[in-house]
């Protein structure tokens, strides 16, 4: 295991009284063919240092809308945004984001140069520091071999490291994940999963995760918030973070992703539902 950088600034595992992300009754809007759609309504929730908290709801229920925001990018139509206690009003290198689209990065650089660039654009880091700081992620993420290859040569997954790899050589404060394994194959997103969990207990960053799938919520994340069918309204909090790769196929695992997908498309549970259900990990919003 690799000795984190002098000056590295991955988020600590330990929990502290003030979250390090405060989303506080954000509802956020954009424009189309002349009239305004609301994404979320009135979104509330906190995110912990070293937490991998997951954002997980149907398509269009407004959770990369909500990422953009976390971002910088939209500005709420209601509520705020803090991260550390400063209300996000813009992008900034402290939140890094990774995209389901690994074509991103520029054919001309090397493995290498994509993950300089940003260090080097944003004069976080001279060349010899940034070459120093982009090898050392590269071989945290398995592609030292590969610093100077092309992204043409590179398969989907390796093409996943890189990105990640260029987004946690900023060492942001929190990790922005809108879907990014979601053009890969099975097999290479079980593989990219657990590659980001290995990552994780190694550098124990923080992370803000966005996918539709019941599954990779429950392996990825250790919090989970469940959004409603358009505009996204918070539906509750699950506590995840029992579960893992070798969960799956486990029954209280697939026990558990029934009463995510009841909490998310059911509007209220039966009387026999509620008997089944049990709420010990689960925090219900009203």
């Amino acid at each position: 295991m690799n000795a984190p950088l002098p000056g590295h600034a991955a988020s600590s595992p330990a929990r502290t009284d003030t979250p390090l992300l405060s989303v506080d009754n954000v509802s956020l809007e954009y424009h189309i063919s002349q009239r305004v759609v609301r994404a979320t309504h009135r979104v509330s929730f906190d995110v912990d240092p070293a937490d991998r908290f997951v954002l997980l709801g149907p398509s269009g229920c407004g959770k990369s809308t909500l990422l953009k925001a976390v971002g910088g990018f939209i500005a709420p139509q209601e509520g705020e945004i803090r991260l550390q206690g400063e209300v996000v009003n813009a992008p900034g290198p402290d939140r890094v984001v990774v995209f389901q689209e690994f074509d991103q990065l520029p054919p001309w650089k090397t493995v290498k140069q994509n993950v300089m660039f940003a260090l080097l654009a944003s004069r976080t880091l001279k060349r010899a520091e940034a070459e120093e700081r982009a090898l050392h992620y590269l071989d945290k993420v398995g592609l030292g071999a590969f610093a100077d290859a092309y992204p043409h040569t590179l398969s989907g997954g390796m093409k996943a490291r890189v990105a990640i790899a260029r987004a946690l050589a900023m060492q942001p404060k929190i990790l922005l994940m809108d879907e990014p394994f979601a053009a890969l194959d099975a097999l290479t997103r079980r593989k990219m999963q657990e590659e980001l969990l290995l990552l994780w207990e190694e550098v124990r960053f923080t992370l803000l995760f966005v996918t539709h799938s019941i599954e990779e919520a429950l392996v990825v994340g250790n919090r989970i918030l469940l959004l409603s069918p358009h505009p996204g309204r918070v539906r509750a909090e699950i506590h995840s973070h029992q579960f893992d790769l070798h969960s799956l196929g486990g029954v209280a695992f697939q026990q558990t992703a029934r009463r995510i997908h009841r909490l998310l498309f059911e509007q209220g549970p039966g009387p026999e539902t509620e008997r089944e259900l049990d709420f010990a990990d689960i925090r219900i919003a009203y």
